[in-house]
């Protein structure tokens, strides 16, 4: 028995496959448009390289893996599916689809747009890999901006900007909510003002796009966040109301964990989306699609 095993061909691991597939040397043959005995041979001579015997021949009529066989099966399928892998994205290079894509999407964008979209652009592309980002505010647009991201799908904050190209995906809409026990809840129906004098929860910009610039902020006082989930729990905790999209608490309201206020002079509005990419480098085969796919979900 060898100590030290020979390398296989690549030829030689996919006779072996194709064996096990069919069943048998002459059904190997026939699939490969080869005879038998070259078939034969080259198990032969992997078996000999390997040092190992891959099937059994003695006791049955069909050729039964060994032991040894089963453990270089899951191996040699691992190195056939990775040379697969290896020609599809090559073949997708030449035809001009990207190695790969990174997306970076507002916070606001709904999950179930975003698992509709990632699921299909993985069964479209298995090839492409795909780098995700989840920012807020113009944090979308600086990623672009800095070629950190190939594509990005922001809210409105940043329209007109140049070097940037923006396509409408549709919106969601945002609402004004807190927890049933806040004060603004507990009023009903509010007079204009009445949401300056109690903590306002506000989504706050990692970019320096929005500096200086307030969207929707009421509030004398105010708690700033970064990450929409984090509003999302103090919202719930009672600490403090602010706007929120729809999708995002609509079990909420259901449950009454969350109510919609009642304010004259913040009863939200819709919050649109746009697809951008820089002007200077226009999206490949896998973005485009992507795109077509978020402006899809709007006519659905």
């Amino acid at each position: 028995m060898l100590s030290d095993p020979g390398t296989p061909t690549l030829d030689q691991l996919r006779v072996f496959l194709t064996v096990v597939e069919v069943g048998s040397f002459a059904g190997a043959a026939r699939q490969l448009g080869r005879a038998t005995s070259v078939i034969s041979y080259s198990i032969s001579n992997l078996e000999a390289q390997l040092g190992v015997s891959l099937f059994d021949r003695e006791s049955t009529r069909k050729p039964q893996l060994t032991e040894a066989g089963r453990t270089v099966l899951a191996e040699a399928r691992t190195v056939a599916n990775g040379v697969d892998g290896l020609r599809a994205k090559v073949k997708g290079l030449l035809q001009g689809l990207e190695a790969e894509i990174r997306v970076a999407l507002d916070v606001m964008l709904p999950a179930s747009r975003v698992v509709d979209a990632l699921k299909s652009f993985r069964a479209e592309f298995p090839t492409v890999s795909l780098h995700l980002h989840v920012e807020a505010l113009g944090a979308v647009t600086q990623r672009v901006l800095d070629r950190a991201a190939t594509l990005g799908v922001s809210g409105p904050l940043n329209a007109g900007l140049d070097g940037i190209e923006r396509i409408g995906i549709g919106g969601v809409e945002l609402i004004p909510v807190a927890a049933p026990e806040h004060p603004l809840a507990l009023a009903g129906r509010n007079p204009p003002g009445a949401g300056r004098d109690h903590v306002q929860l506000v989504l706050t910009d990692r970019s320096p796009l929005t500096q200086g610039k307030e969207m929707a902020v009421l509030a004398t006082r105010t708690w700033r966040l970064a990450d929409l989930g984090s509003k999302h729990m103090l919202l719930r905790e009672g600490i403090g109301w602010g706007n929120m999209p729809v999708p995002m608490v609509r079990e909420d309201l259901e449950s009454g964990r969350l109510v919609h206020l009642d304010m004259p002079d913040c009863k939200g509005g819709t919050y649109s989306f746009d697809a951008i990419h820089r002007t200077d480098t226009p999206p490949g085969p896998a973005a485009s699609w992507l795109i077509s796919r978020f402006q899809g979900q709007v006519s659905k």
